[in-house]
């Protein structure tokens, strides 16, 4: 049953398809219903045709159009007129033109078929119409309308259908019916066999018409997407065609490029640009293709770029005609490739020159001709305390402080040299050309007062400093690397000297490098062996003598070399990490010492700026204090000033957890560092420590520091705060401090720094009473030098040598026996003369107070003289 099935299937489809062919039947989607009516119109509008063929061949057989006593006759005629009036008008109206194709085939065939038959029945209708006559005239206009029907042979068919009916009805005879038969029978199977390759045909064209549809469709969404565009040339390379959305691009009408060389669109070609113009002006000349040719845009606003692609095109005699092709954008992939590299030169934060691209200008810069190096110098900068502001203010505070720090230094650089970032809070300056040192000098310094002006970073004012380090080529080095070094171990020379200063390299600072390196080493394992100790200096109460508590002091006896001083390694500490373990250890150990004291006696322990940005501190604080079980309130924390650089709400709440403990809070080194009263208001400080540079020599008559000291005092007792004096060394400083009401008092007078074992000792010993010892008076600085002068007296002139200086007064050899009071003046050189009185006298020695003081600078100028 399956092959029965099959075979009726595809007979059925054979038919279909045949009837289709036909255009009896819909056609389907594979192929233009118009190929089927298309021809329609034109039969219609040749129709008049046969018509007037008609009406020829009846005025040829001597017909009359009208015979009275011929009804017959005068009905076909009009029949005739009416049928051929049809066809020639109906398929030229729109209502049947929007009729289906296989609907206007089925009008047409009737009226095709009325055509034929009612000429037919016209000519027959005549009495004096010869028979072979009548068939020859039928014949005629037959072929006449099968002529102007073309390929639609079943309408020929139908027209002679017509014929056939026309002779059976007339009873014509054998001849003349089989003729019409046999044309029937020929233009059907005619049609028949033509009718599938007319479909294919058909088919096919209309095919080949929607994919050019297709493409069409294709390439103008192409071109409108903005993804690319079309252009044409002639044989003499100007435009005919070019898309709308280049037009646009450059903001011209498509009139105007019409006509114009395609070469004129583009920029010509150079070196940097890659020669696109030059290139494809040659491909041009040589007519040979060419594939993604980079160009610049010619009249457009701004710069852009093209990609060009095009092939020659020849006709079918290989005649050239031109090229055709296309073209993309590439300004944005050029951008992108600008923005890539630019990223891999600079820095995305900052803007400056990254490390490639410094280290890059620097290997050109040192690169001289023949072998010999150029002249050209290195800055490496660092920046102090920045640490402290990225860990207390978060990473984005930090990189808006880098970005506000990189532009203040490209100010002050400008032009004089390239600056870049080497990463985290370092930088470089590269100056080319031979070093100028006073140019340097000033330049460097002018970075540093610029740098460290105060910034604001997300609402809160910040302070940090920079240090630098400098190295000359060829002097410092010949090489990129040579240079690097050195001007590292400057900066590292310049960190050490204190911060906030310049150094020039020098080949000792390879030694002081590996010095500290090793003492860096040494102190770790310092602190795991623990090798450090605490040391205790009195503080002491100003009005009873009563110690009332200690500062502990951290000291370090190094294996080898020594005492080491604090000066030296602290700084070491806090740069190498070791500020923290080594903080925590002293305030563990303090505690635990402080415990063995009286109750009424307190410790005080320094916190770095370091230590106070750890959100831990307050809990390490707790810790040390539970593991000793010393009192809270008996636990001072001496808190410098530079804590208050990054004044923000994290200091606030510090402050807070800290008192919240129930220590007490002491400002250390206070008017030496970042002064405001605007911080002491707030801070809950409960002392405020003088700084030793304001104590010494405040007693000696007309310095200022004792005016200084009191109003640091009244600003203390105002916010209920109490003072220490630090650094009294004499009992005229100590008298001094009395007076002007310091609350307490530390220094040598009272003490040097102790041992745990001495603390206890001179509790129990001496019953918490410190006794004041050391020098009555403070003196000035003294300097000692060997210099001749001339001493005048009474018109007498003496010589005499200057064995030490101060700027009050001398030690003088070479006058005998002196008496006290004598007045005399001393040339001192260069036109310096002093008066003198003399004090005292010892043999040949005698000391003298000047009359007026004396600068030590300008004497340290002048060359000294041997005596004779």
């Amino acid at each position: 049953m399956k092959p029965l099935r099959t075979n009726l299937a595809e007979l059925h489809s054979r038919r279909t398809d045949l009837v289709a062919a036909l255009g009896l039947v819909e056609s389907g989607t594979s192929v233009d219903a118009s190929w089927i009516s298309g021809t329609f119109v034109h039969i219609a509008r040749l129709w008049p045709l046969v018509l007037l063929g008609k009406l020829c061949v009846v005025a040829l057989l001597h017909m009359p159009f009208y015979e009275a006593d011929n009804v017959a006759r005068a009905v076909a005629l009009s029949a005739m007129l009416l049928v051929d009036g049809v066809a020639i008008m109906a398929p030229r109206g729109a209502r049947f033109q929007r009729l289906r194709p296989h609907h206007q085939k089925w009008l047409m065939l009737p009226m095709v078929l009325l055509s034929g038959l009612s000429f037919s029945l016209m000519l027959g209708t005549s009495l004096a119409a010869d028979s072979q006559n009548v068939l020859a005239a039928e014949m005629a206009v037959a072929l006449m309308a099968v002529s102007i029907c073309g390929d639609r042979r079943l309408l020929g068919v139908s027209y002679f259908c017509g014929l056939l009916i026309a002779s059976i009805l007339h009873g014509g005879d054998f001849a003349q019916i089989g003729l019409s038969i046999s044309c029937i029978a020929v233009m059907l199977v005619a049609t028949l066999r033509q009718a599938n390759a007319d479909m294919d045909r058909a088919i096919a064209f209309h095919q080949r018409d929607l994919r050019a549809q297709r493409s069409d469709r294709l390439l103008q969404e192409y071109e409108q997407s903005g993804r690319g565009w079309f252009w044409e040339t002639d044989r003499h390379g100007c435009i005919v065609y070019i898309s709308d959305t280049l037009v646009r691009t450059l903001d011209l009408r498509g009139e105007s490029l019409i006509g114009r060389p395609i070469t004129q669109i583009v920029r010509p070609g150079d070196r940097q640009d890659g020669d696109g113009e030059r290139t494809l002006g040659f491909h041009l000349s040589v007519r040979t293709g060419f594939s993604e040719i980079a160009v610049r845009a010619a009249m457009a606003k701004d710069e852009r770029w093209w990609s060009i692609s095009g092939q020659p095109v020849f006709n079918e005699f290989g005649q050239f005609q031109g090229f055709r092709g296309s073209g993309t954008d590439l300004t944005e992939m050029r951008r992108s490739q600008a923005e890539v590299t630019r990223l891999a030169q600079y820095d995305s934060l900052t803007g400056l020159a990254n490390r490639v691209q410094m280290m890059r200008s620097l290997e050109q810069a040192v690169a001289g001709k023949r072998g010999q190096p150029r002249d050209c110098t290195l800055m490496m900068l660092d920046l102090d305390r920045f640490k402290i502001v990225n860990d207390t203010l978060g990473h984005p505070a930090g990189d808006a402080l880098l970005r506000q720090v990189s532009e203040r230094i490209q100010r002050v650089v400008g032009d004089k040299g390239l600056v870049g970032r080497q990463g985290g809070d370092e930088f470089k300056i590269l100056l080319p050309g031979r070093p100028d040192k006073i140019m340097l000098d000033h330049l460097a310094r002018a970075i540093i007062t610029d740098v460290s002006q105060p910034y604001l970073v997300e609402g809160t004012a910040v302070v940090i400093g920079v240090s630098i380090g400098i190295s000359f080529c060829p002097q410092d080095g010949v090489t990129a690397e040579e240079l690097i070094r050195n001007a590292d171990l400057a900066l590292y020379a310049a960190k050490g000297g204190g911060r906030g200063v310049y150094r020039f390299y020098s080949p000792e600072m390879h030694a002081d490098a590996e010095d500290r390196r090793q003492l860096e080493e040494d102190l770790r394992k310092a602190l795991v062996e623990n090798r450090l100790h605490l040391v205790y200096q009195p503080v002491v109460s100003s009005k009873t003598e009563q110690i009332t508590g200690y500062e502990a002091l951290l000291r370090w006896q190094h294996p080898a070399r020594g005492a080491i001083s604090p000066t030296l390694f602290i700084p070491i500490a806090e740069e190498s990490g070791l500020i923290g373990p080594i903080g925590e250890w002293v305030l563990r150990t303090a505690c635990r010492e402080a415990a063995q004291w009286a109750e009424d006696v307190r410790v005080a322990v320094n916190v770095s700026p370091i230590q106070f940005a750890n959100h831990s501190l307050p809990s390490i604080v707790m810790n040390a204090l539970a593991a000793s079980g010393l009192a809270p309130h008996r636990l001072e924390l001496e808190i410098t000033e530079s804590v208050f650089l990054n004044d923000d709400d994290g200091t606030d709440t510090m402050f807070a957890r800290l008192k919240g403990i129930g220590v007490r809070l002491a400002l250390d080194d206070f008017g030496t560092g970042y002064s405001s009263l605007g911080y002491l208001k707030k801070a809950p400080f409960d002392k405020i420590k003088i700084d030793q540079s304001f104590v010494r020599g405040a007693a000696i008559k007309g310095s200022p520091n004792s005016a200084i000291i009191k109003a640091i005092v009244s600003l203390a007792e105002a916010l209920g705060m109490d003072t220490t004096a630090e650094g009294a060394e004499t009992q005229d400083e100590l008298a001094l401090i009395r007076n002007l009401g310091c609350s307490h008092i530390q220094g040598f007078v009272y003490g040097r720094p102790m041992l745990p074992a001495d603390v206890l000792i001179q509790q129990h010993g001496h019953g918490g009473v410190a006794t004041p010892q050391g020098f009555q008076s403070s003196r000035l600085e003294r300097k000692t030098m060997l210099r001749t002068v001339a001493v005048h007296h009474d018109g007498h002139v003496y010589t005499g040598r200057i064995r030490n200086i101060s700027p009050t007064g001398a030690q003088l050899e070479g006058l005998w026996n002196v008496p006290e009071g004598t007045l005399f003046a001393i040339d001192l050189g260069n036109n310096q003369t002093v008066n003198a009185i003399a004090r005292w006298s010892r043999d040949d020695r005698l000391g003298v107070e000047f009359t007026q003081p004396v600068n030590l600078t300008d004497l340290r100028a002048m060359p000294r003289s041997l005596a004779s």
